[in-house]
């Protein structure tokens, strides 16, 4: 399986919810202790070489027959156990069915569509149709062929009405006849042709580029359709077909599942690229906390997840392991209540009374924090400041001019003054412009070792301006329980921190457009709109005309700043010399099935 494909499926968000970007690392934290500045924290004295990680490894050693490769799923709640592409909302539970993958489709170096898969696909632009051939003799886990119904499975299951999931979004929307569908008003969805028993033809309403990267509604995996088309889909998320008995196209299939705990794999016979050389695979929850040292005991081979960078120094000696390291398709962010989502409309509403409304509010918040300290402090600069929401590594789009929100006190306190944020009792701290108390409710997750310094410190930044920003729940939030609240609109929370794995498809209709689920801040605007379209029009198979765009909507959601990006981060994956080879590199296939063991390795480090 081609790792990159999971994160790709993040992106529908695209989340991964890609939403487990956050895994512990103080990408979503809280603050009780004292703001963290200069010598709060000892500072580390080593410069990292962000250059130095290689993207792949070969160990020296004879390999063993068989054997269970042992893998840490780091993180500090239980994992949710939603075993399916349609249903998952976080990226804990992608990384676990990363081992027993749906997809269809491999990617090249450009995160774009290839042919080499188990399907293929050919684009008739002219016509808005899209077809994609599957394999031959390609068998599920059970031993069952996959056929076209597999393929359709997916798309009757995010169209239908009783789909309670966030995939119904603006690019779904795009397939002929899914909104007949969705309404009830059409039995079927009349884009999708099964041609025959190897070919699945779909229209859409437009094609854009966003289709050679998984995007304008095409979906990149199947689903068992003989064991799911008899499961209404309004019991889809608590059946047996998702949490415990899962049918998978993967290398390896679902063995033992112990809930939110630890998953065992065994090796998929059935497996279209052959069986792997390993027993099997066993994934197990660790606390961030202990990782490092689970990681210098040998306990474990690798992590399933990346690897926190403010642990970085703690492993790096270690003898037994090797670093991998690459840009993440990864963003931090602060985030800003503008309104809710309307379920019943399948959209953005705007709250013009919104207490984070006001534009220069929110940019002046952007210029109180001081993100290259927390980037120092905390993550031995492994981590830069952000300054677009598109992650560098999309170099023909990502806006290279833009500043950002750089550490400005003066500018902060500047914009305030203008938006007639004053103090007007003395205290220090600035009351609303009606001169009433103005207190800014922070939502931020729980997890890891710094996440609460992490929060202190931004709140300080934003006291040091004038701004009372408190937790929102007293708190720091469990993962799951985050989520809920910053989803669900829970109006105890005005701003939030959170972080997006962006998945391979740049295209960010999926994330900010009026239709998306995942558009957490509730911002919308007609401009936001138009060029949402653009960057995925017809026109913008022409690829000037579509980095163009993908600049100006850079530009303008900067300059209006319902999310303000901190941080992008370097992605570690330390691996046990017992593992024969590895790889991470965007640019190579990289397939489960390949992973073999070293009979006697250095498990252990001596450190």
């Amino acid at each position: 399986m081609n790792k990159k494909l999971w994160t790709l499926l993040a992106l529908l968000l695209a989340f991964v919810l890609v939403l487990g970007a956050c895994n512990g690392e103080g990408d979503s934290t809280d603050g009780k202790d004292s703001p963290a500045k200069d010598g709060d924290k000892e500072k580390s004295e080593e410069v990292v070489d962000t250059g130095s990680f290689p993207l792949d490894v070969e160990n020296e050693g004879d390999v063993i027959e068989g054997g269970t490769l042992k893998v840490a799923l780091v993180n500090d709640s239980p994992f949710q156990g939603i075993f399916s592409t349609v249903l998952y909302e976080d990226a804990y539970d992608a990384d676990i069915m990363d081992f027993a993958s749906n997809t269809i489709f491999e990617t090249d170096g450009d995160f774009l569509l290839t042919n080499e898969g188990i399907a293929g696909m050919e684009v008739d632009q002219d016509n808005n149709k899209v077809t994609i051939t599957i394999k031959d003799d390609v068998k599920w886990s059970d031993g069952e062929p996959l056929k076209i119904e597999d393929l359709i499975q997916p798309y009757l299951i995010i169209g239908s009405p009783d789909y309670t999931g966030v995939r119904y979004d603006v690019d779904f929307q795009n397939i002929v006849g899914a909104v007949d569908y969705h309404d009830g008003k059409a039995d079927t969805i009349s884009g999708l042709k099964k041609v025959d028993e190897k070919t699945l033809e779909i229209s859409f309403t437009k094609l854009s580029p966003a289709i050679f990267s998984g995007g304008d509604g095409v979906w990149t995996s199947a689903e068992p359709s003989h064991i799911l088309k008899d499961i209404p889909v309004a019991d889809l998320l608590e059946s047996d077909a998702v949490r415990k008995n899962i049918v998978t196209l993967g290398a390896f299939k679902f063995d033992k599942i112990l809930p939110g705990e630890s998953v065992q794999f065994v090796k998929n016979e059935n497996y279209w690229k052959g069986a792997p050389k390993l027993d099997g695979v066993l994934v197990k929850t660790v606390p961030t906390t202990s990782i490092s040292v689970a990681l210098q005991t040998g306990e474990y081979h690798m992590t399933a997840n990346t690897f926190s960078t403010d642990k970085y120094l703690e492993i790096k000696d270690f003898d037994n392991l090797t670093v991998l390291g690459r840009n993440e398709l990864y963003y931090q962010y602060i985030g800003f209540k503008l309104g809710k989502y309307d379920l019943d409309k399948s959209e953005v509403a705007m709250d013009q009374d919104a207490k984070m409304n006001d534009v220069k509010l929110r940019q002046a918040m952007g210029y109180a924090i001081d993100v290259e300290q927390v980037s120092e402090v905390y993550y031995n600069n492994l981590r830069e400041r952000a300054t677009s929401l598109i992650p560098p590594v999309f170099q023909s789009f990502y806006d290279d001019s833009l500043e950002g929100y750089t550490y400005d006190v003066d500018k902060a306190n500047a914009l305030l003054d203008e938006a007639g944020y004053e103090d007007v009792d003395g205290d220090g701290l600035r009351e609303d412009k009606d001169g009433k108390p103005l207190e800014i409710k922070f939502a931020t997750m729980s997890g890891g070792d710094i996440a609460e310094d992490i929060a202190s410190f931004y709140m300080q930044n934003w006291k040091d301006v004038g701004l009372n920003v408190t937790l929102a729940t007293g708190r720091t939030i469990e993962f799951n329980s985050f989520y809920d609240k910053v989803q669900g609109d829970d109006p105890e929370i005005d701003i939030f921190m959170a972080a997006w794995g962006t998945g391979t498809n740049p295209s960010p209709s999926g994330l900010y457009s009026k239709t998306a689920q995942y558009n957490f801040s509730r911002y919308t605007s007609e401009k936001l709109e138009e060029l949402l379209a653009a960057i995925d029009s017809p026109e913008a198979f022409d690829a000037e005309y579509r980095a163009g765009k993908f600049r100006e909507w850079q530009e303008y959601m900067s300059e209006n700043a319902p999310i303000i990006p901190t941080q992008t981060r370097l992605e570690l994956r330390p691996v046990n010399k017992s593992v024969k080879a590895y790889g991470i590199d965007y640019a190579e296939v990289f397939d489960w099935n390949q992973v073999e063991l070293i009979s006697e390795d250095p498990t252990k480090s001596s450190k």
